[in-house]
């Protein structure tokens, strides 16, 4: 079993000894955060209070530009206090702190050694009920009546159009470097699924460093497009589901992907 460094992320202060429990790093996001065990998103050079709209990414932003160097030269992982991961697909209710502690991801199997990213199992975007689509875009399926007979053509570019707003993403595209625009813009419209909760794990820092120098400087350009008078859940957080779309397909172009179940428990659940 090969070592795993694993930063949990939550805007709950309560959280605290639950996390150091599991044996995970504490990452402390929001104002309801009071305890300095956290590792915190604003000290140093950060960006907290662009959270609402970046979401988990204003801790990236805060270990690419503070901390990065200093890491581990181990696998470094990313998981939120109601998200997960496992290495079996569990479906139980866990009743118990320490049973559930148990059944997480500790240290990673040797057999992954040939991998150099996991990320979670996909998240298939085609498979919504057709009244969902229909509510959501209803100029667009009529316009195109295959959608509504192919599912290959509820593809991420529709469907990100559907639930952030027409067009953004071709207007973010536009603005990325020109080694990853058509390349990006052919993963968008020829995968029906991504995977999501802007979760990974990666086997060294070298892999992380390249995919912040990426990442980071796009999502700034972006901000000039689409600023911060952003009203609604799925246009305010339209950096973090930039990224979220990004994060699999940067990954799966530039490393060795494993694909890993990640469950839901919010461990706000246990006393």
């Amino acid at each position: 079993m090969q070592d795993l460094n694993m930063y949990c992320l939550t805007i709950d202060n309560d959280h605290l000894d639950m996390i150091k429990k599991i044996g995970y790093i504490p990452v402390g996001l929001g104002n309801n955060i009071k305890s300095k065990d956290f590792l915190r998103d604003n000290t140093k050079i950060n960006i907290s209070k662009k959270n609402p709209f970046y979401g988990e990414y204003s801790f990236h932003y805060w270990l690419w530009k503070n901390d990065i160097k200093n890491l581990e030269n181990k696998w470094i992982g990313f998981c939120q206090y109601r998200k997960f991961w496992v290495i079996n697909n569990q479906e139980k209710k866990f009743s118990d702190f320490n049973e559930f502690s148990e059944s997480l991801l500790k240290k990673i199997p040797d057999n992954y050694a040939k991998y150099d990213t996991i990320l979670g199992d996909p998240f298939f975007v085609n498979q919504f009920k057709l009244s969902k689509f229909l509510k959501r875009n209803f100029k667009t399926m009529i316009k195109n009546p295959m959608l509504f007979l192919d599912k290959k053509k509820r593809n991420l570019k529709f469907h990100f159009d559907m639930m952030h707003g027409d067009g953004n993403l071709s207007k973010a595209i536009n603005l990325l470097d020109n080694s990853e625009k058509k390349d990006f813009l052919n993963y968008m419209e020829d995968s029906v699924s991504f995977s999501p909760h802007n979760m990974f794990i990666c086997k060294n820092k070298k892999h992380l460093k390249l995919y912040y120098d990426s990442i980071f400087p796009w999502l700034e350009r972006c901000e000039k497009e689409f600023g911060f008078n952003l009203e609604g859940y799925g246009l305010k957080r339209i950096y973090g589901f930039l990224a979220e779309r990004y994060m699999s397909y940067w990954f799966k172009k530039y490393t060795n992907v494993k694909l890993m179940p990640i469950i839901f428990k919010d461990i706000s659940d246990f006393p």
